[in-house]
């Protein structure tokens, strides 16, 4: 996956389809509901004036590198305990260098998940492509938002990278300076920003810019947690996805990836931002804070980490008589493991063994139309001045 080419405006073909247990069902009616929010709330915004930034030289190349967290090469264990290696030695998500995190890294940790893991990516792993549906998924945003762009021109090539695994940022950043880019935009699709996840794609950015003579002139996107088309387009899904289903729910959980709580202590602005994203969602949606409830799964090791948990609460639920449940992650941009197998499989599973009834698991944006329209307003955005 290393000699990935780069993107250019090309019509790309959809994403494989990956298998998702318990999953939603996503159908038209997402694209009508998107293309009603669209006309409805944002048509005004594109119309509103704005400074004219200055314009790049004629015939410069820019790159855009859409970035993702990572995935193993293979759903087996020996290279989902070489993702793991290097998702858990980076100091930006373990802040532990200690000799005993060492040993119980090496020595009890890795050899027991990467065996677990590797069996929770088997259940879920896109078989067609022979890849993970995180990595088919994010190829996809990336064909699409070449397509998006290629009417401002030749000039701009659009790439994808992962953090962690493959494609590398390095290689990928690598191929579009060899394609002549002399100036980068880094696409890190995190809605709320955090040191774990936004901040280390930036230092392996800047750690294969250090080895530069000439180096591109560098954009990062920053986080769009309260962005007004963020929060429409997960109303617009949200919504989308429940006319679908057979029944109403009683709650509904925007579930976020945990973090460890020493990390917002230390000045970390994500449990906040979190906070910022659902409140806007409620707004948006009419709902109160029992009716929409903020959650963070995923939590690894025994430190307390941002609560409530989103399983413990899953659980909670049930047991007080709640029979029709529903989860939405918007802090992922594209499903992966975390909310194709945690959610949609080990939380409903939980849930009905406790009394439970109904459960479903609404889809990451992806690359629907949604959330294609999110990424290309983000990019066109964020290269202003530049195409």
């Amino acid at each position: 996956m290393t000699d990935t080419p780069p993107l250019t405006g090309t019509d790309a073909a959809p994403a494989a389809e990956a298998e998702a247990p318990a999953m939603a069902p996503a159908d038209s009616l997402l694209d009508h509901e998107l293309a009603a929010v669209l006309a409805d709330k944002l048509g005004a915004q594109a119309h509103a004036s704005e400074p004219k930034p200055e314009a790049a030289p004629a015939g410069s190349t820019v790159g855009v590198l859409v970035v993702n967290l990572g995935t193993p090469d293979a759903a087996e264990s020996t290279a989902v305990r070489r993702y793991l290696k290097e998702f858990l030695t980076d100091p930006r998500v373990i802040e532990r260098t200690d000799l005993l995190w060492r040993i119980t890294l090496n020595g009890v940790i890795l050899p027991l998940r990467s065996r677990r893991k590797a069996r929770d990516y088997r259940k879920i792993w896109n078989h067609d492509d022979d890849e993970s549906p995180f990595k088919t998924i994010t190829r996809a945003q990336a064909e699409k938002l070449a397509a998006a762009l290629d009417p401002t021109g030749k000039h701009v090539i659009v790439d994808w990278a992962m953090r962690y695994a493959n494609p590398s940022i390095a290689s990928r950043l690598e191929a579009l300076l060899e394609r002549g880019c002399e100036r980068i935009l880094i696409m890190p699709l995190y809605p709320q920003y955090s040191a774990a996840t936004t901040a280390t794609v930036c230092d392996e950015v800047f750690r294969f810019m250090m080895r530069l003579r000439r180096q591109p002139a560098l954009r990062v996107l920053p986080a769009y947690y309260d962005d007004r088309h963020y929060i429409a387009m997960l109303a617009a899904s949200l919504k989308a996805e429940m006319k679908a289903l057979a029944f109403n729910p009683e709650v509904i959980i925007a579930s976020y990836h945990g973090m460890p709580r020493d990390y917002v202590a230390k000045g970390d602005p994500y449990e906040s931002q979190c906070q910022r994203t659902t409140e806007l969602l409620r707004a948006d949606l009419g709902l109160n804070e029992t009716e929409l409830m903020m959650t963070f799964q995923s939590r690894f090791g025994r430190s307390r980490w941002l609560e409530p948990y989103t399983i413990k609460t899953v659980k909670t639920l049930a047991k007080k008589g709640v029979k029709n449940l529903v989860v939405i992650t918007p802090g992922f941009s594209a499903d992966c493991l975390e909310t194709l197998e945690e959610i949609a499989v080990e939380n409903a599973r939980v849930f009905k063994r406790h009394g439970g009834k109904n459960f479903a698991a609404v889809p990451c944006l992806n690359d629907s139309t949604g959330g294609m329209s999110l990424i290309s307003q983000l990019a066109t955005r964020e290269l202003k001045g530049w195409v």
